[in-house]
């Protein structure tokens, strides 16, 4: 007997609705996000992979940018007691994060806003921020340089962007690498299924 698609994934601890699932499918009726915003990508899991080894501390103030689905964001509340805010600059992606927070059982606060117009005070309450597959383009590279140094300047402790290695990411990364002791780490996460990337990785106490 042929099986249908798979319509779930789950990985450290998280679920996620694939893309024939019913609750995705009625969403699209309802909500068309932009292309980058139709699916989880495997960045997230990388992303999710080195805050499963490494940890987080519990109760962090975390904010995501870029967020999608917010499976990273969802997984920093629900294995770490973070509190979270996700942040899109899409408002039609705004619902499948909720739709994933709500069968993770976690709370999220979810905004949309676009990055570039947070400020240092935005950040004043966040101590870790992190971000999956959001530098993918050339001209994405100098608000986002823009935006981690403001994250910076108002006393975050820890950026974590993941990304497959592209480009623009690298750009990003030989920045950091180069004024503010960055660091740009290898990393293969195994599951939900094998992927590969790079994570961008600055403390605030190796500036």
């Amino acid at each position: 007997m042929r099986r249908g698609p798979k319509k779930t994934i789950k990985a450290y601890g998280v679920r996620a609705f694939l893309s024939p699932h019913p609750e995705i499918r009625k969403l699209k009726q309802m909500h068309s996000p932009s292309a980058h915003g139709n699916k989880v990508w495997k960045s997230t899991w990388l992303l999710i992979d080195y805050l499963n080894r490494k940890g987080l501390s519990d109760g962090a103030r975390v904010m995501e940018v870029g967020c999608g689905w917010g499976l990273a964001a969802i997984y920093c509340a629900k294995k770490h007691g973070a509190e979270v805010t996700a942040i899109d600059g899409d408002a039609k992606i705004l619902p499948y994060l909720r739709l994933h927070a709500e069968i993770n059982e976690v709370e999220i606060t979810a905004l949309k806003k676009d990055y570039t117009r947070l400020r240092v005070k935005d950040f004043e309450q966040v101590d870790v921020l992190i971000g999956a597959d959001i530098c993918f383009w050339d001209t994405l590279v100098d608000p986002l340089r823009k935006l981690i140094l403001r994250a910076l300047r108002a006393g975050v402790q820890q950026v974590l962007i993941s990304d497959p290695g592209r480009s623009p990411f690298e750009q990003l990364g030989n920045y950091f690498i180069n004024r503010r002791n960055g660091r740009v780490l290898d990393w293969t996460a195994q599951r939900p299924r094998r992927s590969q990337g790079r994570i961008l990785k600055i403390a605030q106490d190796s500036a």
